[in-house]
């Protein structure tokens, strides 16, 4: 768990839409608030520029962020943030309080590991596709991981990963595993084999190998 994100906020006043306007227009802060942890909804604003830095980095929706509101510090996770769907502004983000001893549900990041040395695409020509780019777990604040790791060295083509051959750390649940059925089989990453390859190239081979026959067929009837 990583301790590197913290924020500056400020208790907010001023309610509705107008407001928020103004807070993103005026003083180019956007409007959040801060739930859970068995306290009361804390409505607050933040530095849209703080906020916009922060989110460029992927484990920043992943690991446990300090907000410093005054002279006290919120231990949170972010469970949402709407952007401008045209334009790059952040308009509004929710926060979730954590604590110690109770468990949080995060979607964590998958790093894949060995694709350019994958068996299935240096040794077969194969290609990488990942259908899986987080997973949601559950897990104690101080389990909480940056991200998950799948390694692609020894996957051939035509082979997938299922989300049951991940490793999880010790303390960290995956959500859709223990909801059991077939989640256990969702595909995490697939290595397609290439086009052309296999049996097509088997049977150009073939093909190839027939064509003196029908040749050598031919002289032996001009001889005649």
């Amino acid at each position: 768990m990583s301790d590197a994100f913290e924020l500056e906020a400020k208790v907010r006043t001023d309610q509705g839409k107008g407001a928020s306007r103004r807070l993103r227009r005026l003083s180019n802060e956007i409007p959040a608030i801060i739930y859970g942890g068995n306290k009361e909804p804390l409505s607050i604003t933040l530095s849209h520029d703080d906020m916009s830095h922060a989110v460029e980095n992927e484990a920043f929706f992943a690991q446990i962020i300090t907000l410093k509101v005054g002279k006290k510090s919120e231990q949170v996770i972010i469970k949402a943030l709407q952007r401008h769907p045209s334009k790059p502004f952040l308009l509004h983000a929710d926060f979730q309080r954590v604590l110690a001893d109770e468990e949080i549900t995060v979607n964590v990041p998958v790093h894949f590991l060995n694709e350019d040395k994958c068996k299935g695409v240096k040794l077969e020509g194969g290609m990488i596709s990942r259908t899986l780019t987080e997973i949601e777990i559950s897990c104690l604040p101080k389990n909480l991981p940056e991200f998950l790791e799948v390694d692609m060295l020894d996957v051939g083509a035509g082979e997938n990963v299922h989300l049951s051959d991940v490793k999880f750390p010790d303390g960290v649940t995956c959500v859709a595993l223990s909801h059991g059925g077939d989640d256990s089989n969702l595909v995490v990453a697939s290595v397609h084999a290439a086009k052309g390859g296999g049996d097509d190239q088997e049977a150009a081979a073939a093909d190839e190998g027939e064509a003196p026959a029908a040749g050598e067929a031919e002289d032996q009837s001009d001889e005649d």
